[in-house]
């Protein structure tokens, strides 16, 4: 099929881009209803879809015809084996799969120029009408949309290719040997697809993977790592991830992210017992799970911009300032010194190198291996978060080496400090710096002239959606909208390949629907930090439980992360919008907190790990649902360089905790009877204010 005969099967941009001027013009001089527009645009889109789905169903029947056909010869190929024509047959395999690729191209361009059309009108209305069109058409049992973004019936063809290009190289190899991909598990796992696959496959299953948008849990846990990345990446790109891909360097940061929770969370149900004994009161606990948090306020910063020239010397870094910090910790109780055990702590916060983790994921994992990477890290993040205070309760024990006390109070440190210089040699011997990336390129490519140009993929269905210059211009003359087509691609390709260079510049790509999503963050990480950090004063103080009590209460709450995620990712978000889980959570927060007051009647266990159960388990769910919108609609200038998005939510989350820790701190001079009341009331206005804002921007949330 020739180029101009294939234009009229991609989606109209340019019949659209007039429409959308059209309406726009007739709204303001009265002539036309929002109401009227969305039903006629939404018409003109089905229509529009209708003609891309229709020609990929005919192009999808002529390939299964030729694998029809194809097969035949297989089966006549079996009786009587010839060399010359089993490669004869796979090479024709092969034509079939490339042009499946110029077919999967095809719907490729055309879910980019459908989602560009839509995020015109949207920004030409203030009107959220992307979200509106892709709920009501995806999940429709007659929706022709699953078939562009959810290329059904591709897989089938995926399949009879894979098998009998396997097939024949059985045939080939080991003369008639059968064994099918269906017996051999590798082949389907990402990790062995390149040895194992034919190469026009794998590029097959990559461009598949590309497009591919799951709603799983899996999705729904990686996007809780809010590890930031541009929409997709060029067949160049990808085989640059390749070749940076080390699965040893990518297990080391997963572990670097691991052992920081536990370096974290060990402390909490013995830090208000080490203050008593250094001669502070136990609510200074406040500042010396809070002092990690401060010094990790300016280390986002600096690993965040170190990690733009290297990783491993930041990890190697990050490694010696925690073991240094671990040290002077545990020696805080032989030197009978409060300003050690704080310089200990700060020390550790300066070492928190989480910003490099992210970043190694988002620059170094494979596309298609990002996502699992991504839960890896909030999965790493949650067992840290159990295995901590998990920790501390099995430190029941007071012995002396020479002059180096050993007892529940100093071992996390002893322990920890340890484990970083094991981590230390692993790094040393096992990561693998990536090479340097010589590129920055995304699809579709765009010129300075705002048109798309064809990304190293054969000319067949590689047809760009706006044709040539000649079409360009007669855009123009046509509707004179040309100039605003080239300026939205300029600025659409800056925002992508221009990194902000400060924190402020950062700020002000946040859109308002951004910003409550970052107070909304902000508040359940300072609710989760005062439930957390002052869990064994509150604990001490009222139900006079032991240490042991305390972290196994805390190890209990941790162990709660991942089976919510499971519930919320594989079926609360399946069944409820996004937005509307958020704003449910945010509520049940709310309620916890209110729950958690002590107010005449004598406090009570079950309402404290009730209330507390409530609050953690509520801010957990909340946190998965507001990154996955967050990761979403954060600007894409925002997915690289130093003050990137991950970097903006780290430090959100740590001023949370950093606030939360000194309230608990400056409410302990009013005594432990009034400390639960006088944090809880802060968490509660922060809370409460969230809920506004998001029922302010509700409409505004995707």
């Amino acid at each position: 099929m020739s180029l101009l005969s294939l234009k009229r099967y991609y989606i109209n941009y340019k019949l659209m881009k007039k429409k959308v001027k059209r309406y726009t013009q007739q709204i303001q001089v009265g002539t036309q209803d929002r109401h009227n527009v969305l039903k006629d645009f939404s018409r003109l889109l089905d229509s529009q879809i209708e003609k891309i789905v229709l020609f990929l169903l005919e192009q999808q029947g002529l390939l299964a015809s030729r694998l029809s056909n194809l097969g035949e010869q297989y089966d006549v190929l079996i009786q009587h084996p010839d060399e010359a024509k089993v490669t004869e047959l796979q090479e024709a395999y092969r034509a079939v799969g490339r042009d499946l690729l110029r077919l999967l191209f095809f719907v490729e361009m055309n879910a980019i120029g459908l989602r560009k059309i839509l995020k015109k009108f949207d920004k030409r209305f203030g009107y959220k009408f992307a979200d509106y069109y892709v709920k009501t058409r995806a999940n429709h049992p007659y929706s022709q949309l699953q078939q562009v973004f959810k290329h059904v019936g591709i897989g089938a063809v995926v399949g009879a290719i894979s098998r009998n290009l396997a097939d024949l190289q059985d045939l080939q190899d080991n003369h008639g040997s059968y064994v099918s991909i269906y017996d051999q598990p590798a082949y389907s796992h990402p990790v062995y697809s390149q040895i194992h696959q034919d190469p026009v496959v794998h590029s097959i299953r990559a461009a598949v993977e590309r497009l591919s948008n799951s709603t799983s849990f899996l999705h729904f846990l990686g996007t809780h790592a809010f590890t930031m990345q541009d929409e997709l990446p060029t067949p160049s790109e990808e085989q640059d991830d390749d070749q940076r891909y080390h699965f040893m360097s990518l297990l080391l940061n997963l572990a670097n992210t691991f052992l920081y929770m536990v370096n974290t969370y060990i402390i909490v149900p013995t830090a208000d017992n080490y203050s008593l004994t250094l001669g502070a009161a136990a609510t200074v606990c406040g500042v010396v799970i809070g002092s990690m948090a401060v010094a990790q306020v300016f280390s986002s910063v600096y690993f965040s911009a170190w990690s733009n020239r290297s990783y491993m010397k930041p990890l190697v870094f990050s490694s010696i300032v925690l073991l240094v910090g671990n040290t002077l910790y545990a020696l805080a109780y032989d030197l009978d010194s409060i300003a050690v055990l704080l310089i200990g702590r700060l020390f550790c916060g300066l070492g928190s190198a989480r910003a490099v983790n992210r970043r190694y994921i988002s620059d170094c994992v494979p596309l298609k291996l990002r996502m699992q990477a991504s839960a890896g890290f909030v999965s790493a993040s949650a067992l840290g978060m159990a295995v901590g205070p998990a920790l501390a309760c099995l430190f029941q024990t007071d012995f002396k080496i020479y002059k180096f006390t050993f007892n529940q109070e100093t071992l996390p440190g002893w322990i920890m400090a340890l484990a970083w210089l094991v981590y230390l040699l692993w790094l040393s011997i096992s990561f693998r710096e990536p090479p340097d990336r010589t590129k920055e390129s995304v699809v579709p490519q765009e010129s300075t002239s705002g048109q798309f140009v064809n990304v190293s993929v054969d000319n067949g269905f590689t047809q760009p959606l706006l044709i040539n210059s000649e079409t360009k211009q007669e855009d123009e003359d046509e509707d004179g909208d040309g100039d605003e087509d080239c300026d939205d691609a300029e600025e659409d390709s800056d925002k992508i390949q221009k990194p902000v260079n400060s924190i402020v510049s950062a700020y002000r790509l946040l859109t308002p629907s951004v910003k409550v999503q970052l107070l909304i963050y902000f508040m359940l990480k300072y609710a989760m930090e005062i439930l957390l950090a002052e869990s064994s004063v509150i604990t001490g103080y009222y139900f006079i439980w032991s240490t042991s009590s305390v972290a196994i209460f805390l190890a209990c709450l941790g162990l709660t992360v991942l089976p919510v995620n499971i519930i919320v990712g594989s079926y609360i978000s399946n069944i409820f919008e996004e937005r509307q889980v958020l704003l449910a959570s945010e509520i049940m927060v709310c309620i916890g907190i209110v729950l958690s007051f002590h107010i005449l009647i004598p406090y009570t266990v079950p309402q404290y790990v009730g209330s507390a159960l409530i609050t953690f388990v509520s801010a957990e769910v909340l946190e998965g649902v507001n990154l996955s919108l967050l990761s979403r609609v954060m600007s894409s200038r925002l997915s690289r360089g130093t003050y990137n998005g991950g970097l903006l939510s780290t430090e959100a989350g740590t001023l949370a905790r950093v606030i939360a820790d000194g309230t608990i701190t400056l409410s302990g001079y009013l005594g432990e009877s009034k400390l639960l009341n006088t944090t809880l009331v802060p968490a509660l206005f922060i809370c409460i204010s969230s809920i506004v804002a998001t029922c302010f921007t509700y409409n505004s949330l995707y």
